[in-house]
């Protein structure tokens, strides 16, 4: 499927420490050594595309994205789209349209936002509808292999379910100690009460199928679709191999990415564990979490149609730690407005004599490299850069004053 542009990143003299990054299902920093990573982005289904809770996601992982790459090394990143999936289908029939062309159309939003944020695309993205041959094929070998079975539905189909019991690692992080997984399971899609499952927690791989039939001929996609996990662990295996950094939100921490990672077992039984789970917090609005379901959205294409500066957006995002809960206010877009002014301000001051290099960039850009470089600490970055720049009435050099702005844009992703 068709990304969107890439935007032009600037290149920035020296390089950057080890990035430090917090492992979701340990709870530990880890120090990321690699010459090179690949990360897997979970991305949007498209029928409510693009909320503050989706940008604050992307917006976080953009970051790590820019700071790894920083200095040269080496990220091979690969997302997708679940245009195929009950909410979609629900929402295509409440408002009468046809269910791929609002997926299509919702997907091309997400674009246009994504490219006024100015977030760096994935090397590939994938949509579910592109791969339901080999997902197909996938899980019909899961069943001849012993993997995957059968459960009746109420309407005389068949569920497909994975047998999760001779998975040892399943459940076996630290997150999940504390965790009333069966009660997410069932908040998040699940179906730990269907009757003539192996086990509760058993993730399905197809539903619908009849006979030796998955996609029945005459039945809708409502009535049959492979299943969630499934997609995203074959999306992973063909685009990456193996992933080294699972991202997403982090009410994807389970039952999603815990499913999904059990499915990548099996599809490379011999391949290395994830090094980082890193997840993005959660966006709250009047009280409660931005969410489809409450339908408390602030959508970003709204936002820029209004007049608001997608600069501004982005800023009131990095403005907050990627993973500490917050809560959407129109004051963050104001904060994020001044700042930007004030950026603009001292970017645009003169070309003289003023401070005699004692607000160096380079050295900024160091400091910002350190904050950044411990788990993505944007906010202190941010506090950095107001600093050199606050009040500021000239520059020492013209090189000076274009390695602020360089920095600004290549690891901010904000271009004044």
């Amino acid at each position: 499927m068709e990304t969107w542009d890439k935007p032009s990143v600037p290149e920035l003299p020296g390089q950057p420490p080890t990035l430090r990054l917090y492992d979701s299902a340990t709870g530990q920093l880890v120090d990321l050594t690699n010459d090179s990573l690949r990360m897997w982005m979970c991305g949007i289904t498209p029928y409510d595309a693009t909320h503050f809770g989706h940008a604050n996601t992307y917006v976080a992982f953009d970051t790590l994205s820019r700071v790894w790459r920083d200095g040269g090394r080496e990220l091979v990143t690969a997302s997708n789209v679940t245009d195929m999936d009950d909410p979609l289908f629900e929402r295509a029939a409440q408002t009468g349209q046809d269910w791929y062309e609002l997926a299509l159309t919702q997907t091309q939003l997400f674009r246009d936002d994504m490219v006024a944020l100015r977030v760096l695309p994935p090397d590939t993205w994938t949509a579910v509808t592109e791969i339901l041959d080999p997902l197909e094929e996938l899980v019909r070998k899961m069943e001849q292999d012993g993997y995957a079975y059968r459960v009746p539905a109420e309407d005389g189909s068949e569920f497909v379910y994975a047998d999760i019991a001779a998975d040892s690692q399943f459940l076996s992080a630290p997150v999940f100690a504390d965790m009333d997984v069966k009660a997410l399971f069932d908040a998040r899609g699940g179906d730990s009460w269907r009757p003539g499952k192996r086990n509760e927690l058993d993730p399905q791989l197809w539903k619908g199928v009849v006979g030796d039939d998955y996609r029945p001929a005459g039945g809708q996609p409502g009535d049959w679709r492979p299943g969630w996990h499934i997609e995203c662990a074959l999306m992973a295996h063909q685009n990456l191999g193996e992933v080294d950094v699972h991202a997403g939100g982090k009410d994807l921490i389970f039952p999603h990415h815990e499913m999904a990672e059990h499915h990548m077992r099996q599809l490379n039984p011999n391949g290395q564990e994830v090094t980082v789970h890193a997840h993005a917090a959660m966006v709250a609005y009047e009280g409660e979490k931005m969410s489809k379901s409450l339908g408390n959205l602030v959508f970003v294409s709204k936002l820029r149609h209004s007049g608001v500066d997608p600069r501004v957006i982005r800023l009131a995002i990095l403005a907050q730690h990627y993973r500490i809960d917050w809560e959407y206010e129109d004051a963050a877009l104001d904060h994020a407005a001044e700042r930007l002014r004030e950026w603009q301000a001292g970017i645009d001051a003169p070309v003289g004599d003023d401070d005699h290099g004692q607000r160096s960039s380079e050295a900024v850009l160091a400091r910002i490299r350190e904050a950044l470089s411990h788990d993505l600490d944007t906010p202190q970055a941010l506090k950095l850069m107001d600093d050199h720049l606050r009040g500021r009435k000239s520059w020492d050099s013209k090189a000076d004053r274009d390695l602020a702005r360089d920095t600004i844009d290549a690891l901010f992703g904000i271009n004044l």
